[in-house]
């Protein structure tokens, strides 16, 4: 098929890229000139495993290619719209203005037959609202909702093996044609959900908000932990055997992150108090707060370690990023515990294996390092914020030829305690003994 999907940042790349691999035509479209230039040139503005393979095998085939012209788009007859829907300055709701710039733009270029697929987040609603606003421009084309459910550093396997497809249509020739577009995964057993706008909608902000939920909910029982003495990762792994509950994301520490979970949870807040419901989601708020309360519990232990103050004190942050396998620094608990640090005075000095330009561009104020030895020499404090490999595999013998102290604080509760401590060092985790 000939496909075209506006906007070519992480979604966008990631679906583009995937969908040639799969065997479409797909064009790419962002007015971003040096980010298309790049992802011609077969470089991403960002790294995700997997994706500069895929970028240059499609790019190679000739079924890949990207523009910044809207103009491009008029051969397509599948148009995804894959723009991002950021915070809006001074409020919780979901900035829209590139989503309506997207679909605006694409109206004179919409032939009879044509189908616009939403793929970003976006307030309850909204699908409706565009459809009509498609209707009303008398070009023929209708309009589809099929929400996107990637996992930074598992984007491209999502794309090409989801674990479900979620179609919001008004009729079913619009999921017909969402069927020919994803025909290898429904052929490899992908269950297919075809239901209406506002479901399809609600279905990704309520999956990210049922995950947020569940992160502050262990994250409340470690505060509970620090005070009564208890382990907060066995009772994890105590209550995960139940199988109405599951173990996964049930992992304590410094609290979630990133470009979704966050912003999403607070705009769909905004948006239930928009439709005079906001009693019902008022929960997440209190997930927000608890999300955030773990960011300050590190920085607190941290001023703890180092008897009372941080002031002039060398301390290692291992991890700017929001999680491993990425470098996206939005709304990272280790980059905002590397900021608080430093704003109590600390000489703080974070490394990480991706995420140091994007975090520089964020807070040049910041001492980074590519080298691990180079951040913990002469440390007096180590802070683990980001479980990359790297760092859970440290010898905790080889820190300690570099480190001026005998303190780590483990804000993934990722490192065995009993090795690091066996090693002469003092172990703090979050919700630990």
């Amino acid at each position: 098929m000939k496909l075209s999907v506006i906007g070519c940042g992480y979604l966008g790349a990631v679906h583009a890229s995937a969908m040639a691999e799969l065997g479409h035509e797909v064009v790419g479209i962002d007015v971003d000139a040096a980010k298309i230039m790049q992802l011609a040139a077969g470089k991403p503005s960002f790294f995700e495993p997997g994706l500069p393979e895929i970028l240059a095998s499609a790019g190679a085939s000739g079924r890949l290619r990207f523009s910044t012209d809207m103009a491009d788009v008029a051969d397509a007859t599948v148009h995804f719209v894959a723009v991002g829907t950021p915070q809006m300055q001074g409020s919780h709701a979901a900035d829209m203005s590139y989503v309506d710039a997207a679909v605006a733009g694409l109206l004179p270029y919409l032939k009879p037959g044509d189908l616009v697929v939403g793929k970003s987040t976006v307030p309850v609603g909204t699908a409706a609202r565009l459809a009509q606003l498609i209707a009303d421009s008398g070009t023929g084309a209708t309009l589809a909702w099929n929400p996107e459910f990637l996992r930074e550093g598992f984007a491209v396997k999502d794309t090409i093996e989801p674990d479900r497809l979620v179609y919001g249509v008004a009729d079913e020739s619009a999921a017909a044609v969402l069927d020919e577009v994803y025909a290898a995964a429904l052929a490899a057993g992908t269950p297919r959900i075809s239901t209406d706008y506002a479901t399809a909608e609600l279905v990704k902000v309520a999956a990210n908000a049922f995950l947020a939920t569940k992160i502050s909910f262990i994250n409340a029982m470690a505060e509970i932990a620090e005070v009564t003495g208890a382990d907060v990762s066995q009772l994890a792994d105590a209550i995960g055997h139940d199988a109405r509950i599951g173990r996964r994301f049930l992992n304590a520490g410094v609290g979630f992150g990133g470009g979704c979970l966050p912003k999403d949870i607070r705009a769909f807040t905004a948006r239930a108090e928009e439709l005079g419901r906001g009693e019902s989601v008022a929960f997440l708020k209190e997930v927000d707060a608890i999300n955030l309360r773990r960011r300050q519990r590190a920085v607190d232990l941290a001023v703890e370690a180092l008897g009372g103050s941080v002031y002039n004190k060398r301390i290692a942050v291992l991890g700017v990023t929001f999680k491993p396998n990425s470098d996206d620094v939005r709304d990272s608990p280790a980059l905002d515990i590397a900021v608080q640090l430093k704003g109590l005075g600390a000489g703080v000095i974070s490394t990480d294996p991706q995420g140091i330009e994007n975090a520089r561009l964020r807070h040049p104020q910041l001492d980074y390092t590519d080298s691990i030895d180079e951040a913990l020499n002469g440390a007096e404090l180590v802070v683990l914020a980001t479980e990359w490999t790297h760092f859970r595999e440290l010898d905790p013998a080889h820190v300690a030829s570099l480190a001026a102290g005998r303190t780590i604080i483990d804000g993934r509760n990722a490192l065995d305690a009993a090795a690091w401590r066996a090693a002469g060092w003092t172990y703090r985790g979050m919700g630990r003994p």
